[in-house]
């Protein structure tokens, strides 16, 4: 049974702690305060992918553990990065490090080790600065070491500087300087405004002055849309005027579709991740025929002198590998041959036709086949061999082949 209610577990020290099978899709601005959508109990958290956010006796966000596992694209902004997030609170300061599972500290999706947010007087957020582990100021991987933050009637004005000092747009790849963030009654930003200096919204140089955000009841992001500085849709640099997002009933997207400015549909694609993956079916007869045909192929140009067959069975990428022995450090080791060297014996290894019997004896066994990939018992008169192999652009070839001598009495006991 699906619950839809958040589940608030008190301590003996009445610290809170909530679970989130999401965070709240953000793509504007590290203004917007971290939250978490789709509530759910402890419970049902140990089953399924989620976030757990931990308070102080003040409410105050302190921590925020990741256990989400789906695979779905993630935005800069709108993901963490890491396993456990630390916040920390000082006078007029919030500070937040990052750490993996094993508790080292590491950085975040903007390649950064400790952000500090600063606040005014009236405890509003006014700058963030970011640090590397030696706690000297750093450049995210967007190229702003820091981010600015005013008020007026209309905006949050928000200015971003590199480490010189100098102005720096809102990303590598989306050209707004100085920008005005709406933020709607629930505390999410609604919009984001290219500004000229005067604080007049403007277009780029690819015509947009902004862009706008929407959200359902859920707190699912729904729409995202472009505009021109005279308020009409108009196409970002993807060519699309209009996004909007479908998800499914524990909140995760499962469909993006685009369109122009008229509204027309553009482009439609499910979004892949592992929350809901579609397996494969068993492996169709042509494909566990071309499986064995290919796994025999090899030891048939060895037998027939065919480099041409040879090339044909083998990807590009062949790692294969047999047992040998180092005589100078006195060690059994993995011994490789490379595709180019099997090529060749495929050329004069067998030439004098006593490498086999005359009529040889081969047993090829599919133990598995998942899609485009299978594993292949093969023995021979002479070895016993497992393959691996890939199915790319429609052929299947081999890619690993770990082997060894029939005859174990051929290895030291």
């Amino acid at each position: 049974m699906l619950l839809l209610c958040a589940s608030s577990i008190y301590s003996q020290t009445n610290s809170k702690t909530e679970y989130f099978r999401h965070l709240k899709y953000n793509h504007i601005s590290p203004y917007v305060n971290i939250s978490g959508i789709h509530p759910i109990d402890q419970s049902t958290a140990k089953s399924t992918s989620h976030y757990i956010f931990k308070y102080d006796l003040s409410g105050r966000l302190v921590e925020v553990i990741n256990n989400h596992y789906h695979t779905e694209k993630k935005h800069p902004l709108a993901s963490i990065g890491v396993y456990k997030l630390e916040i920390n609170y000082s006078e007029g300061m919030e500070i937040r490090i990052f750490f993996d599972p094993n508790g080292k500290r590491i950085s975040n999706d903007r390649d950064v080790y400790k952000e500090v947010y600063s606040y005014n007087n009236n405890k509003v957020k006014s700058k963030l600065q970011f640090y590397n582990l030696d706690d000297e100021p750093m450049e995210s991987n967007w190229a702003i070491a820091e981010y600015s933050w005013s008020q007026n009637e209309a905006f949050v004005i928000e200015r971003r500087f590199n480490l010189k000092n100098e102005p720096v747009n809102v990303s590598l790849y989306f050209e707004f300087g100085v920008t005005g963030i709406q933020i709607d009654e629930d505390g999410l930003a609604s919009a984001h405004f290219n500004l000229d200096e005067q604080l007049k919204v403007t277009n780029n140089s690819l015509g947009v002055a902004s862009y706008r955000d929407s959200y359902d009841a859920q707190g699912n992001h729904t729409k995202y849309s472009y505009y021109d500085a005279n308020d009409s849709l108009t196409l970002n640099q993807w060519k699309f005027a209009i996004g909007e997002k479908s998800y499914d009933k524990w909140g995760n997207n499962i469909l993006l579709e685009q369109f122009d400015k008229k509204g027309s549909l553009t482009r439609s694609r499910p979004v892949y991740t592992n929350a809901t993956i579609e397996l494969s079916t068993s492996a169709s007869f042509q494909d566990s025929s071309e499986i064995k045909t290919q796994s025999l192929g090899y030891l048939k140009a060895l037998q027939q002198l065919d480099p041409v067959l040879m090339d044909e069975v083998l990807n590009d990428s062949l790692n294969k590998v047999t047992i040998g022995y180092n005589r100078e450090i006195k060690k059994e080791i993995a011994r490789a041959t490379t595709r180019n060297q099997m090529i060749a014996f495929a050329e004069d290894w067998n030439k004098s036709n006593t490498k086999f019997p005359s009529r040889p004896n081969e047993q090829v066994t599919i133990l598995s086949v998942y899609n485009r990939i299978a594993s292949v018992k093969l023995v021979s008169d002479n070895w016993v061999e497992y393959l691996h192999l890939i199915k790319l652009n429609g052929k299947w070839k081999i890619v690993n082949l770990i082997w060894q001598h029939k005859d174990v009495n051929r290895y030291p006991k």
